[in-house]
């Protein structure tokens, strides 16, 4: 398990690092900076993502980098939608990733095509805003928060899951794998979250995961990547949004809720049990999505889950003008690479 640990580590210094360490296997500065943007975001890049980063167009450079990356086997080309419509750069080898501190990551591994692809969006993102640089590895943010806050914000504060009971219990920081936008001057912070489902129910779980760190930030972004085929889901996740970041929980509910959840959770371990009628009105009361969600966050964290829907940090951050929900329309085309898009 990571330990949120004070140190002077900064992103910028650990990607130079990492840069000059990939050039020792032969890359220009350009290609082994580019490839540290690939590798800690997506294992995985299409040719114009790196004639972008490169500024430069399609050419005997880019033929020469690519041919390469596959002739020394550091990367898979794989081929995807009709013919000589686009392929996928898989960078798989493992000791490219351990020069940059990463010999584990799962990006390494291979993937569904859609999730690939998935990871492309994501490096669009990343490469589209350089105003920011971009955390990636859990790692990455674990530091940066520990510089960021220190005794402030405490680890158990941050996003995250649990695996397994007992002896067997790991915790998982900053499970999503969405980059994290930082500046090295400026208190900005921008969350990233790729809609892929039609459904924001796993927004909404990412939202309660991350409401708190919101909270301890002075300003900060959710930027949510809507991609072409999903844009007409976008105001869905725009609600889930104000839902869990611009409404307060009132203390009266919470209170009443903190109940609910507890007697829903005792008569669904007493089967034939039925509630009373206090039971039945904070069913009704606490029906929808909203309340769903809090229910599976209190069943991981208990109370503190409902605490923090309470809070008025958030909220009022959003009201100040400092905490912003925004929508990235995709607009490059990926269905040509695959018909997967959104199903993975």
């Amino acid at each position: 398990m990571e330990t949120l640990a004070p140190s002077r580590w900064s992103l910028d210094q650990a990607n130079a690092e990492r840069a000059e360490a990939l050039a020792a296997f032969g890359f220009t500065d350009r290609q082994a900076r580019f490839l540290v943007q690939v590798l800690l975001h997506a294992g995985v890049f299409v040719e114009r993502q790196y004639c972008q980063f490169a500024g430069i167009v399609h050419g005997q450079k880019t033929s020469d980098f690519l041919t390469r990356l596959v002739e020394r086997r550091f990367a898979t080309a794989v081929p995807t939608g009709p013919l000589h419509r686009g392929r996928l750069f898989h960078v798989h080898y493992k000791p490219l990733w351990t020069a940059i501190g990463e010999p584990d990551s799962r990006y390494r591994k291979p993937s569904a095509l859609g999730r690939l692809i998935e990871r492309v969006m994501l490096l669009d993102a990343v490469l589209d805003d350089p105003s920011h640089l971009w955390l990636g590895p859990s790692r990455d943010k674990l530091r940066h928060f520990a510089n960021a806050f220190g005794d402030r914000l405490r680890q158990d504060e941050l996003p995250r899951l649990t695996f397994g009971t007992g002896a067997a219990k790991t915790l998982r920081y900053f499970p999503d794998k969405l980059p994290i936008g930082i500046q090295p001057y400026a208190p900005p912070h921008v969350v990233l979250y790729l809609v892929t489902s039609p459904s924001p129910a796993d927004f909404r779980a990412f939202l309660l995961r991350h409401v708190t760190l919101l909270g301890a930030l002075r300003e900060w972004t959710v930027r949510l990547l809507v991609p072409t085929p999903l844009a007409r889901m976008a105001p869905r996740f725009e609600h889930a949004a104000r839902e869990h970041l611009a409404t307060r929980l009132p203390p009266s509910a919470a209170d009443e809720l903190s109940w609910f959840f507890r007697e829903r959770q005792r008569l669904a371990a007493s089967p034939g049990e039925r509630g009373d009628r206090r039971f039945g009105d904070a069913a009704k009361a606490f029906a929808g999505p909203r309340f769903a969600a809090l229910y599976r966050a209190w069943q991981a964290e208990g109370d503190a889950a409902i605490w923090a829907a309470r809070s008025v940090v958030v909220p009022d951050a959003v009201a100040r003008g400092e905490g912003h929900i925004e929508t990235v329309r995709l607009s490059r085309q990926y269905l040509h690479l695959s018909p997967l898009v959104g199903l993975a």
